[in-house]
């Protein structure tokens, strides 16, 4: 047992950016809810950072903040503010300030759905899971390719700024090209995956074509849309 009541330590957790791109509350809660009514077992009381680089202090941060919460995602802080009084108004609402980093690299792991952050240069080693991945469990593959030597169980989370390759049952969710590289694939040996995704686009499991479940297959980006066929 600790001797401390807590312990502070650092960790990686998903979250979607949602670039607020119009200052009327309605457009945007309008605009998320279709995103939402389009995935709703992934996107449903998710939770969000807001980035606000495109606002002013002109905006109404109480009824914007109002609609945000009506379509049920979760704020857990805003990024990207430029505007002295916005960031006021932002603080004085209860919603942390996050800063971004350099070259407008979030913290976040995935690229949101909405928009795709800038390509980070890939490493040139390989993460290797050679290990079932549990239901629950979250692997990140930071700046590089991710590789899966056994199966990955249904509510399990892939994530790599790479390529991801499963020789195994592809079950749970898997996200490659999370910091925003296009040209990122996915291969695996037998697939049922709840959620696929490169660079931010995605397919939910009832978007998948029927005919490619259970088989090997290899996912990629064409002409920004996602693309599917059988390994030989």
């Amino acid at each position: 047992m600790s001797k401390t009541p807590i312990e502070l330590k650092g960790s990686n957790f998903t979250l979607s950016v949602v670039h607020l791109h119009h200052p009327e509350p309605e457009v945007i809660r309008k605009a998320l809810q279709d995103k939402i009514d389009q995935a709703p077992d992934f996107l449903k009381n998710a939770p969000v950072v807001l980035n606000v680089a495109a606002l002013s202090s002109s905006v109404n941060w109480k009824k914007m903040q109002q609609a945000i919460i009506a379509t049920g995602l979760r704020v857990v802080g805003v990024s990207g503010c430029k505007d002295a009084e916005l960031k006021h108004m932002i603080t004085r609402s209860g919603l942390p300030l996050l800063l971004e980093g350099k070259e407008n690299k979030t913290s976040s792991i995935m690229s949101n759905l909405i928009n795709v952050h800038p390509v980070k240069q890939l490493a040139s080693k390989t993460r290797i899971i050679s290990t079932p991945v549990r239901s629950g469990q979250q692997i990140y593959a930071r700046n590089t390719d991710l590789i899966v030597t056994s199966s990955v169980s249904a509510g399990a989370e892939l994530v790599a700024d790479g390529n991801i390759h499963i020789y195994g049952v592809m079950r749970g969710r898997v996200l490659a090209g999370a910091s925003g590289d296009s040209s990122s694939q996915i291969f695996c040996t037998n697939l049922i995956a709840e959620l696929v995704s490169i660079a931010g686009e995605y397919w939910m499991m009832d978007q998948i074509p029927k005919e490619f479940f259970g088989k090997a297959i290899h996912l990629y980006l064409s002409e920004g849309a996602l693309n599917i066929q059988i390994l030989n």
